[in-house]
């Protein structure tokens, strides 16, 4: 029990604890002034001690009988009075306990203390995360318990409220609590050892500003992941010396350009998002003239993306909220509307990207355009991920859902980050590359392959260390053979290999391995547990060296 909780406790009970004491000293004072008579008929004055043993018994129990001796009738008729008045110092205690265990004050410093001591009880590196909404929730299912814990704070109790609700495994410590508020971030556990990092992802900048600020300062060892809207805000977390900044329009504009340029970059960066390693008729961008419907912060992405990529577009300044209180309606498509649409070229243009606040509205741009050019590629903006099922009925080209887009790039930034850093190595090569690389993880590991990430150490690979601490030298090929049949390879991909900052990409097979290397490796599930049974299990290990014979 904190200072706090002892102080509301004490303050509360100080008035109760006085009328009882009072009305015991009284009762007590009474018995002993009294004289009284023994069993003889002598006379006698009851002692402090036998009026306090008495009156202890007689006001918590009241009727065990009358000591030392049976009491006279002024005796009696004080214990009459003694038991009354005792029996309202005790209601009235009783009741200041009950208001007590009422009170919102101690209710709230006893479920600090709570949420203090689950964090502190936490023995993995955890993340704390400020707010919690549908992007935060997928961050919390698919991180809490793996390898990392969470910590949320949220100044909405009903939010919280529906946290609890959803009963995460490992319990997710959640507390109402303004994140912008020093004391809380340390109540959440910013000081603790194993504090991973922070994540801000608030639709406010300002709030994203100022949170990455005060947390900066209470330590600047944390990882901070935060969300940027716009270019200005960018670049002042990077003046921040923030290196985890996350703009989910700015990722959308990439992912246009690379579909559009370099379509097997696009197609990589994708198979890290979970979509297949194939490129689908509809994952093809078409050429030509390009509509957004939409000035705001996700048109202005896709228009740097398209400019880059050197595409014809036009850009219709398309206030949502607007038009729905001027036309009563979340439905377009009126004549207005629908020449508006001619004006832009519908007709003539090879895609329309509906990139506006409203879901419905979006919908219903991209069903208007359709009805006038049928051929047309359609994109869209799904602005939260309650409408998925509508967007996926409507048989839209692509979705870009920037909740979903969000969760993802933290997810992987925290939990796969060779996978992250894969992607930004990606860029940095040309089509033709990320080409020959599709078609050989197809080969290899089939049309769909899984990826890993490993570290080699005594966790992961304890046979391999073992060898490499007695100074052997292995390389990437050795681990590639099969613990069945040595000359024969598994099948695996080595995609990348990070050693302290250096990064290789696709690594080349003769590349001798050290301690502490970390390996994104592409397989299947069957392969990548022969190849975690070898570098664990020395005989297996020593048998695909050459050895030892099975």
């Amino acid at each position: 029990m904190n200072e706090q909780i002892i102080w509301i406790v004490l303050k509360r009970l100080r008035t109760p604890f006085l009328v009882i004491i009072i009305t015991f000293a009284i009762s007590i004072l009474g018995l002993v002034l009294i004289p009284g008579t023994d069993n003889n008929g002598n006379p006698y004055q009851m002692t402090f001690f036998d009026a306090f043993y008495f009156v202890t018994y007689m006001a918590s129990t009241i009727g065990f009988g009358e000591a030392p001796y049976t009491f006279n009738y002024e005796q009696r008729m004080w214990v009459s009075f003694a038991v009354y008045f005792t029996v309202i110092g005790w209601f009235y205690g009783i009741g200041a306990i009950v208001s007590l265990i009422q009170d919102e004050a101690l209710r709230k410093a006893l479920s600090t203390n709570s949420f203090r001591n689950q964090v502190k009880h936490i023995n993995k590196p955890f993340y704390i995360i400020l707010g919690y909404n549908s992007i935060t929730k997928s961050i919390i299912d698919r991180l809490n318990g793996r390898d990392y814990r969470v910590v949320v704070l949220d100044k909405d109790d009903k939010k919280i409220d529906e946290l609890i609700l959803e009963n995460f495994y490992p319990d997710v410590p959640a507390f109402v609590g303004d994140a912008t508020n020093q004391k809380m971030l340390k109540i959440a556990g910013i000081h603790q050892k194993n504090c991973a990092g922070i994540i801000s992802l608030f639709e406010d900048d300002m709030v994203n500003s100022k949170i990455a600020t005060i947390s900066k300062l209470l330590n600047k060892k944390l990882d901070i992941i935060v969300k940027a809207t716009s270019q200005q805000q960018l670049e002042h977390f990077r003046s921040m010396d923030l290196k985890h900044v996350k703009n989910p329009f700015d990722i959308i504009s990439k992912r246009i350009y690379y579909g559009i340029t370099a379509p097997h970059i696009w197609l990589l960066e994708m198979w890290m998002y979970g979509h297949i390693l194939k490129l689908k008729k509809r994952d093809h961008f078409p050429q030509g003239k390009y509509i957004i419907y939409g000035n705001g912060r996700m048109g202005k992405a896709i228009k740097e993306g398209l400019e880059k990529a050197g595409v014809e577009y036009v850009i219709k300044d398309f206030d949502s909220q607007k038009y729905i209180q001027d036309k009563n309606t979340t439905i377009f498509g009126d004549d207005d509307d629908m020449e508006s649409l001619l004006k832009l070229g519908v007709k003539e243009s090879s895609c329309i990207i509906a990139a506006t606040q409203n879901d419905l509205l979006n919908l219903t741009i991209l069903n208007k355009a359709k009805q006038l050019n049928p051929k047309i590629f359609t994109m869209a903006r799904e602005n939260a991920l309650d409408d998925l099922n509508i967007f996926q009925a409507s048989k839209i080209n692509k979705i870009y859902i920037v909740e979903k887009i969000l969760a993802d790039a933290t997810y992987n930034y925290i939990a796969r980050p060779l996978a992250d850093l894969f992607i930004q190595e990606a860029r940095k090569k040309d089509d033709e590359w990320a080409e020959v690389i599709v078609h050989m993880l197809n080969n290899i590991t089939g049309m769909n392959p899984m990826y890993f990430e490993t570290r080699l150490n005594d966790d992961n690979a304890y046979a391999l260390t073992l060898e490499l601490q007695e100074g052997e030298n292995i390389t990437l090929a050795d681990l590639r053979r099969s613990r069945a049949d040595r000359n024969e390879l598994l099948h695996i991909v080595f995609l990348l290999l990070k050693r302290g900052d250096e990064v290789y990409l696709m690594p080349d097979s003769r590349m001798k391995l050290e301690i502490g290397d970390e390996l994104l490796i592409v397989s299947d599930e069957e392969n990548y547990d022969d190849f975690e049974y070898i570098v664990n299990n020395i005989y297996e290990l020593e048998y695909v060296l050459g050895c030892a014979t099975s």
